[in-house]
Formats: C-alpha cells, structure tokens, sequence
C-alpha cells in the first residue's frame, strides 16, 4: 500500500469507481447511511459491479453474456454496514424465460418444425391465393379480436380445407404462436400418425391418456384430417370421443383438409374395409361443425416450387 506506484493506481481505480453513474446514484440514494469508510471497505464489490456488464450493455445476446453468473447482472445492496451485490436476472434472461414460457404453450405431435415456428406476419399474400388467403387470415385475426375483447375464448375454430401444400397447417402454426404470446396452450396433432399411434396405445395402454391429452387441450389443431386410413373404431370411438368433449365443453378446434365437408362426410361414410354408416358420419359432421366453420384456402403447391 506504501508503494507509490501501487498507491498511484488505487486511487486512480478508486476515481474511475466512484465516477461510475450508477455507483455515484446508488451512493446519492443512501447518503444518510454511508460514510468514506463503508465505501473504501466496499471498493472490491464496487470495483465488480463496474466491471460487470449493466443492462445487458456489454453483451450480445445470452450465450455471450461476459457475467460471472451467465443471465444475471448485479445490484449493489446495503448489507451490514457494507455496500454488497446481489444477482438478479438481466433482461436478456427475461426474454429468454419469457420466450421458452411461451413454447411451452404450443405442443404438438408429428408435426413439422417450421409449421410450429410459423408467424402471422410471414405468410405470404402474393400470387394466385391472395383473396382465400386474405379471407382465412381475416378469420383466424377475427378469432383473436374476440379472445381479446372477451378474455374468453372462442367456442368455434375454423375448419380450413383445400388442396394439398398451400399453407393450411402454416396459418393455423402462425395462429398457434399468437395464442401462445396471450398464454393460451394449443396442442397441435398430425392426425394420420396420432391414429397410427392410437392403434399401438392398446397394448402398452397408454390409450386414455393420449385421448385426454388431445381431447382436453384449451385450443386444439387437427391436421390434415381425413388423409386418415378409416375404421369404425377410428371413427367412433377416438375422433368421436374427441369431438364429443370438445362440442360439450365449448372448446375450439381448427382443422385442416384436403376434404371438403362434403368430401369429408364421404370418406368418414366408409371404413377401408368397404363397411358403410351413414348415421354414424353424420354425427361425426354435426360435431365438427359445432367447434369449427369451413373456409376454402386455394391456390399454388408451394411445396414444389
């Protein structure tokens, strides 16, 4: 300490600590309960705090955060008689949590990555498509506008039906990430192979649990619905059962089709073993059109281009 190059340096690191803008507010802020003692014994913490990156100002993003404690920055505190530093997350830790709070209110099963990561803003309105498309975008915004104004969720989704690869399963992944920023969790299925699933839940009996899981969702995505191979089993007692709870708790679905309602009721007449039930489609078609309306999306493959 006797040294004068090493007294030299202690108070010019002294200086440059107490000119820091936030060490000068936070010693202005409890004047009253600090004197030139508690400050020098508490230099090594200050001497931290400036070093240490505040508001995410030295860092780019999470992964480079330059803090001891990588998603945490300090706060000086008054502990004891001595200035201290205690870790709160940064905002950068924030937005991450927030990010993955809202991932976790999109689940889905087979579906593909890109369609679940979709956004409202990224669907393109160009080409061939656009007044379809417009009109099942007005929808599905109309969806939330009513979430929004009610805070209740809507009892009817939308049934969207077209050809193949014109961005159905895309709209409703966009809408899926919209219900997620309001916290509402949207279980999203891949129809064909969540029934080839099913058939296997028999013997290791998991079947229940699946059913509940898809059946009992706030906002429900089934996707693709109809590219199924049918049985009466299928028919009655999985997709029956699912629709039934869904039209008796008011709980909104979406589809997406290749079929039309018309179409949809042909193939839900006849199982792949040629057995046929009128009857039996019908009820299945009542309760579809209890939780969704039909929307036609036409268009472009967009999958070839």
């Amino acid at each position: 300490m006797n040294a004068p190059s090493f007294a030299t340096r202690y108070d010019e690191m002294r200086r440059e600590i107490l000119e820091n803008a936030n060490v000068q507010k936070f010693l202005s802020d409890h004047a009253d309960e600090l004197n030139k003692d508690i400050v020098d014994r508490s230099l090594g913490k200050l001497y931290e705090y400036t070093t240490a990156s505040i508001g995410c100002d030295k860092c780019n993003s999470l992964t480079e955060c330059t803090n001891i404690m990588k998603g945490f920055e300090p706060k000086l505190v008054l502990k004891s008689n001595l200035i201290d530093i205690e870790y709160v997350k940064c905002q950068l830790k924030l937005i991450d949590e927030d990010r993955r709070n809202i991932s976790k209110m999109i689940e889905s099963m087979y579906m593909p990555k890109d369609v679940m990561e979709a956004k409202l803003e990224d669907i393109d309105f160009e080409g061939n498509a656009h007044k379809s498309r417009l009109t099942v975008i007005e929808k599905a915004e109309k969806f939330l506008y009513e979430l929004d104004e009610t805070g209740k969720l809507p009892r009817r989704g939308l049934y969207i039906h077209g050809p193949f690869g014109i961005g159905k399963s895309f709209i409703l992944g966009a809408l899926a990430n919209e219900l997620a920023q309001r916290r509402i969790r949207t279980v999203a299925v891949y129809v064909p192979e969540f029934l080839r699933e099913i058939k296997q839940s028999i013997q290791d009996q998991t079947l229940n649990e699946k059913v509940d899981y898809v059946k009992k969702a706030p906002v429900l995505i089934l996707d693709d619905f109809g590219a199924e191979a049918m049985t009466s089993w299928t028919r009655d007692e999985i997709l029956g059962a699912i629709l039934q709870y869904r039209m008796a708790e008011q709980l909104p679905t979406f589809f997406t089709s290749n079929l039309s309602f018309k179409e949809l009721e042909h193939h839900l007449t006849y199982t792949q073993r040629g057995e046929k039930d009128v009857v039996k489609a019908a009820r299945i078609m009542e309760r579809i059109q209890t939780v969704a309306r039909p929307v036609e999306l036409s268009g472009e493959n967009r999958r070839l281009k």
